[in-house]
């Protein structure tokens, strides 16, 4: 119910004597009433409240809560243990029949014309003992996002002397009274009963609820429900089957490795379910090292490992034998997956691949799986309800499920040795699930799939989501090969492109517009866009929206990202659903804090210091690292090491790893800023790979020193001459440049910082 708190001048406080003579028959009123809409949202809910013990036994309160639907009030009403009296807009007062029920359930009418006289009478009830109900962001949610608090909760509590009771709904974005797909009520609901959580907090003062402050509690409230939703349980591998077989012959795959190869859900799942029995059967270990590119094998291989009830482990070949032997050994790895083709193209450039004894070749146990058994379970997919199916194909069961281990990825090792990051079955099922509730992906969207599967963002986005929420993806091998990728993108008119800013460059100059036309939406992640890149693309590419999104390994990886604008309602509170120099909001089910890098104090909206995270999406923990896991993760909030700061609609803002600055003269100087002014300066910030890169040594006199590390003649004297034009301060102006062949870089196409250091240390 809409409010903005003011109310009309013609409702005022009933007296003792007047509420004394109607109270009989109202009371029957409002309990046939109650009981009339208990059964309807009965039908349509199962509420599940937790915390009612928070609201004061007695004596007034001010009770807020977000607001997702029309029959929020409702849900609230019914599952209290005392009666709440809510404020909403007068106009709901004058419907015929509408008016009569708000008016029998008590509920405040409010206007905008007499604010004074609406919080005299929310003021007397509070004082008088009631519990007064707000939605202080003034409407109902357009995207699913929590908006802006407005202050008049915190006046009517203040001036009445009662606490604020802060109260979250989870699950009701998607239901029929929800403005999701666009609409209220003329939708057909997803799932019927919608599973909702009312969580109610601490009752606290007013002085110490800020809107700000107010807003955040609610979505750190909403973040613990959503990772406890039921539709999260269960296990990774048994979930996907089932969707798989829900709409057995949809096209889900497409693989351009070695020309077209189309494959429906239904033969996916055959195959997975009997190379599942194969590696359940050959393979006694718990986990499975997997080096496949991105492709049909690659997910086949991923989904059977997980259907076998085994952690497939997907290997980066790109990361060096020291640290791949080091990976094989933490992870107690015997076996690997791949294919002949793939380790011999393996072997010519990365000769010292540390491949265990015992390698199963993916093709030849395709070719060999007996057809009669594939086809048994192609009719038992169509025929047979899908849990019927996973249940005979020895699918995992729920409790193998949940907080158990699904995957282990390890990281990239930009900054060190690689780390094992442990996602559980709830990380990833809960990562799609914020992923599809993005809107990101519209309905009967096609994604194209050329990241690593080594990569969290290609793992998680092009393997699992994919499978699991329904989206056909198409497959190329690298993201390297944009030739192929472009004409696959225009075979299959894919509307989705992801990658990162390293991979897209030669999109601007080799790709032709005409083959881009159906990419509607692209996302880049893993690495900062650089300055002017997102100008350049929209201008050859104006059929796309370039979105910048976030995320990192242990947050599964997905955070937040941006959306087109078009994706939003026309009256959309901000009416923007992306900003530039922002990675877009938060995902649902996630919260987030800044807090100052010396101190921890937890910074106010606007400023700019650590991100931590928390949500269901956020890694279990580092294997076999419990003191680096100790380091990072507190009470499960992660703190992530970037810098970064979120502005008053909750879109982040990342400026950089605190890796990636220097304490210079106690000045923070961003490595990020100096080396895109350097690039500018030399005409090669849109080289397809990075020219110039900055790193940093100890220096007596300042703390720390900036390196220029680069692949083109630079002499110190021009270098300063030409960034004293481009406006930098001189304590950002490296004093030492170091020439070198190749500015080192990962698979993923961000910088090797610890090759750097070296680098710079030299």
């Amino acid at each position: 119910m809409d409010n903005t708190l003011p109310t009309s001048t013609s409702y005022e406080l009933e007296s003792p004597r007047e509420k004394t003579r109607h109270y009989p028959f109202r009371r029957s009123c409002q309990w046939l009433l109650r009981c009339v809409t208990f059964l309807i949202v009965r039908t349509l809910y199962r509420v599940r409240s937790r915390g009612w013990e928070n609201l004061p036994k007695e004596g007034g309160a001010v009770l807020i809560c977000n607001h997702v639907t029309y029959v929020d009030a409702v849900l609230l009403s019914l599952t209290s243990p005392r009666t709440v009296r809510f404020l909403s807009h007068d106009k709901f007062q004058k419907v015929p029949v509408l008016g009569s029920l708000l008016r029998l359930a008590e509920v405040i009418p409010v206007s905008t014309e007499h604010s004074r006289d609406a919080v005299r009478i929310a003021v007397e009830y509070a004082r008088r003992g009631d519990i007064v109900g707000i939605f202080p962001e003034g409407h109902l949610t357009r995207d699913g996002h929590v908006q802006a608090f407005q202050r008049g909760y915190e006046l009517i509590a203040r001036r009445a002397g009662v606490p604020v009771v802060p109260v979250c709904l989870d699950g009701l974005w998607g239901s029929i009274f929800s403005f999701e797909r666009g609409r209220f009520f003329w939708k057909r609901p997803r799932q019927l009963p919608y599973r909702v959580t009312l969580s109610v907090g601490p009752a606290l003062d007013p002085t110490a609820m800020t809107p700000d402050t107010a807003r955040q509690t609610i979505i750190d409230m909403g973040a613990d429900a959503f990772a406890r939703r039921p539709e999260l349980d269960g296990h990774l591998g048994s979930r996907v089957l089932q969707s798989l077989l829900k709409n057995p012959g949809r096209e889900a795959v497409v693989d351009y490795a070695q020309g077209r190869k189309a494959v429906n859900a239904g033969t996916f799942a055959a195959l997975a379910i009997c190379l599942a029995d194969k590696i359940r059967h050959d393979i006694p270990e718990k986990r499975v090292g997997i080096v496949l590119p991105p492709g049909l094998g690659g997910a086949v291989a991923n989904v059977a490992v997980s259907l076998a009830g085994k952690t497939p482990v997907n290997l980066n070949f790109s990361l060096g034998r020291t640290a791949l032997e080091s990976c094989l050994a933490r992870a107690e790895i015997k076996t690997i997956i791949s294919a002949a083709a793939v380790r011999t193209k393996i072997d010519a450039k990365f000769p010292e691949f540390p491949w265990t004894d015992n390698v199963v070749d993916l093709s030849e146990v395709i070719a060999g799986l007996p057809k009669a058994k594939i086809v048994k379970w192609l009719l038992a997919g169509k025929l047979l309800p899908a849990a019927t199916v996973a249940k005979l194909a020895k699918a995992p069961s729920a409790d193998e499920g949940g907080d158990n281990e699904a995957a282990l990825l390890f990281t990239s090792g930009s900054s060190g040795e690689p780390k094992g990051v442990v996602l559980t079955h709830r990380n990833l099922i809960g990562n799609c699930r914020q992923i599809l509730a993005s809107g990101v992906f519209p309905e009967g969207a096609s994604v194209l799939g050329n990241l690593p599967i080594f990569h969290s963002f290609g793992f998680t986005v092009t393997v699992w989501a994919t499978l699991l929420e329904g989206v056909k993806v198409v497959y190329t091998p690298s993201p390297l090969d944009f030739k192929l990728a472009a004409k696959a993108i225009q075979a299959e008119q894919c509307g989705i492109l992801l990658g990162t800013p390293t991979f897209f460059r030669p999109y601007l100059t080799r790709v032709e517009p005409e083959a881009m036309k159906s990419v509607k939406v692209v996302v880049a992640g893993a690495e900062k866009t650089p300055e002017g890149f997102h100008e350049a693309w929209d201008a050859r590419f104006p059929e796309s929206k370039f979105l910048e999104g976030y995320g990192l390994t242990e947050t599964t990886p997905v955070v937040a990202v941006n959306i087109p604008d078009t994706y939003l309602p026309p009256d959309h509170p901000i009416g923007t659903g992306m900003r530039k120099g922002s990675v877009g909001r938060l995902f649902p089910g996630m919260a987030a804090e800044i807090a100052e890098p010396e101190s921890g104090n937890i910074l106010p909206v606007g400023q700019t210091g650590i991100l931590r995270l928390k949500g269901v999406n956020i890694f279990a923990g580092y294997l076999g690292e419990p003191e680096k896991t100790a380091e990072v993760l507190q009470d499960g909030w992660l703190t992530t090491g970037d810098l970064a700061r979120l502005d008053e609609d909750g879109f982040l803002y990342i400026e950089g790893r605190l890796s990636r600055f220097s304490k210079i003269g106690g000045e923070m100087v961003p490595h990020g800023s100096v080396e895109t002014a350097i690039a500018k300066a030399y005409d090669v910030d849109t080289a397809e790979t990075p020219q110039v890169a900055v790193s940093a040594v100890t220096d007596p006199a300042k703390g720390e020193a900036l390196v220029l590390l680069s692949a083109i003649d630079i002499e110190a004297n021009d270098l300063r001459a030409r960034l004293n034009v481009a406006g930098l301060p001189n304590l950002w102006i490296p004093r030492e440049i170091r020439r070198v062949e190749a500015i080192p870089t990962l698979a993923s196409g961000k910088l090797e910082l610890a090759k750097l250091k070296q680098l710079a240390e030299g």
